[in-house]
């Protein structure tokens, strides 16, 4: 397994962060680094985040923002971090660990073969499969994965679980190096912003390098700051990025959004 970066945004998760989880994992993988990204919390996170981090500092580092700046631009930042740091892959995990940290060597070994460069989680209840989702958020989350889809015009199943990694690769570096426009739908702007390279940059072809990887086990934890409200915002952001890639001057977005 080569050496990957995992990060992880953190905002007023002093009450569900389940540090023992994060120690259990580096224990049994030297591969991993966890990079926590502290997005302005007014609770105990921070001083929660530096024990742990300080007990462990060669494969846990942390990030602190003076003010909540959204989960995007948290993600965004430890990626940034984390390319200075020169790892192999690169990818980033929900705090609350509703997906297992177990399924990262997985997620690795897939990006081994030279013509993938990015997985990402897929909750997809199958038999064998323990995905707990409460019923009301599925269906919400179901229409709003076809919406993301047909905006992408990908065949992808769910762009909205928080367990993605990628090759670190130049590519990634273009994508994350501006903030993105928008907050709760970041994750369909990465893709977005990928498409945008296939198009005018000569990137390999997300169908052809990318993984859906349906996950063996994904929980519904407590505690969600996700509001029925931001169903709404999110359908409002996707209208915004179907614009960033179909409205007339597409190129010219393009090249002036990632002129630098």
């Amino acid at each position: 397994m080569q050496k990957t970066a995992i990060v992880i945004p953190c905002y007023n998760e002093a009450l569900r962060l389940n540090t023992q989880e994060f120690i259990n994992s580096i224990r049994s993988n030297e591969h991993i680094d966890y990079i926590f990204v502290n997005d302005g919390s007014t609770d105990g996170t921070q001083e929660k985040l530096t024990t742990l981090c300080s007990s462990h500092p060669m494969q846990m580092h942390c990030i602190s923002l003076k003010k909540n700046s959204g989960k995007a631009e948290a993600v965004r930042k430890g990626v940034l971090r984390a390319r200075e740091l020169d790892f192999a892959n690169i990818g980033y995990w929900d705090a609350d660990l509703a997906t297992p940290l177990s399924i990262i060597p997985r997620f690795c070994e897939l990006l081994d073969n030279n013509e993938i460069t990015m997985v990402i989680g897929s909750r997809v209840k199958l038999l064998g499969r323990k995905i707990e989702r409460r019923a009301l958020r599925h269906y919400v989350g179901r229409v709003y994965a076809t919406c993301a889809s047909l905006v992408l015009n990908l065949p992808i199943y769910d762009t909205q679980c928080g367990a993605k990694i990628f090759k670190n690769s130049k590519e990634l570096k273009i994508v994350f190096s501006k903030p993105f426009s928008v907050n709760w739908t970041f994750d369909v702007e990465i893709l977005a912003r990928f498409i945008m390279l296939e198009r005018f940059g000569g990137a390999k072809h997300l169908i052809e390098s990318s993984i859906e990887y349906p996950l063996e086990e994904w929980k519904d934890v407590s505690g969600s700051k996700v509001k029925p409200v931001d169903f709404f915002m999110g359908i409002i952001e996707l209208f915004k990025i179907f614009l960033f890639l179909s409205a007339p001057g597409a190129e010219r977005r393009f090249y002036k959004l990632f002129k630098d």
